[in-house]
């Protein structure tokens, strides 16, 4: 059985930590940490680093923590008419499984680390479902999909601990993607893998706690530390226009089911992306993905202008 306890550290100075009573206690001394402690939420340890965080130790007295009204089944009305307007996510089913295939050769039983996993993201349900992956999830509120929660800027957990890491439909919600991606090399055996997908052409999606989207040379920079085994769009010019019909209806002042319903008509135009060019469909794409394997070699900046040529 997998003991997520001892794979934990502070956030702060990632020191060890006394998880006895609550508050959690960080041992070092000369940690504030070991002072104030940390609260739990749902019996799961929250390890956030509340002087540098956006979130508050205050959030989480409601034994949850989830600062925004969220569906983790995936089963609510909202969640259902959303999928029915934008479709599936065409690339995680396939990266989930190639992803438990890279992992398997490696050895047995990989890690994996689940960065926003509150609730499982479209796709990925190959990596919960396979008996021979462990999966540690975190996000920032407490979920039955949860082990930890966490701030992606400063994860709890020690050096070198995880086979692999799934961060999807995530970094567009921190405010320093790279201070996140540069945990998630920390995080990884050498040579562990990563999966992400980030949003390029879409409108504001989670209130306040959205900041940031990338092009597909933009999200490879950020994974400039990591040799790349695949990239490329997640949805193309037509997913993302229907994102923008439907946001037009909510910059009108409806509510985002009825949105959803008004945009629904238009949902075949997301199918014209299997008719683009892989170029052309990154340039316009709704969002774009990369994965990739912890490297000790840096993409050079020079690098970036063959690497658009490259992926046309």
């Amino acid at each position: 059985m997998l003991n997520v306890n001892a794979l934990l550290c502070c956030p702060r100075c990632r020191s060890a930590l006394d998880l006895g009573p609550t508050p959690i206690r960080c041992t070092s001394a000369a940690c504030p940490y070991a002072r104030i402690g940390f609260p739990r939420a749902s019996g799961q340890p929250v390890l956030i680093d509340f002087e540098r965080s956006i979130f508050d130790r205050a959030t989480y007295a409601d034994d949850r923590g989830s600062i925004i009204k969220r569906d983790d089944t995936g089963r609510g009305l909202g969640v259902t008419l959303r999928r029915l307007l934008t479709g599936p996510n065409p690339v995680t089913p396939e990266k989930s499984r190639e992803m438990i295939s890279r992992l398997l050769l490696q050895g047995r039983e990989p890690l994996v680390l689940v960065v926003g996993g509150g609730a499982i993201g479209a796709g990925a349900s190959a990596l919960y479902e396979n008996r021979d992956v462990r999966i540690v999830g975190t996000d920032v509120y407490a979920s039955p999909n949860t082990d930890v929660v966490a701030d992606g800027h400063f994860l709890p957990f020690k050096d070198g601990v995880f086979d692999g890491v799934w961060i999807q439909a995530v970094l567009e919600h921190v405010l320093e993607p790279s201070a996140v991606v540069a945990e998630i090399h920390r995080v990884l055996k050498p040579g562990g893998v990563v999966y992400a997908d980030t949003p390029f052409i879409q409108q504001v999606h989670e209130q306040a706690y959205d900041f940031t989207r990338f092009t597909l040379s933009g999200h490879r920079w950020l994974f400039r530390n990591f040799e790349e085994i695949d990239s490329g769009a997640v949805g193309g010019a037509g997913k993302a226009l229907v994102w923008s019909i439907r946001y037009v209806a909510l910059s009108l002042g409806l509510s985002t089911r009825l949105a959803s319903l008004l945009a629904l008509p238009f949902f075949w135009l997301r199918f014209v992306d299997r008719f683009a060019r892989p170029g052309p469909k990154s340039d316009a794409a709704s969002g774009v993905f990369f994965f990739g394997r912890r490297s000790d070699r840096t993409l050079q900046a020079k690098e970036m202008l063959r690497y658009y040529e490259m992926k046309r």
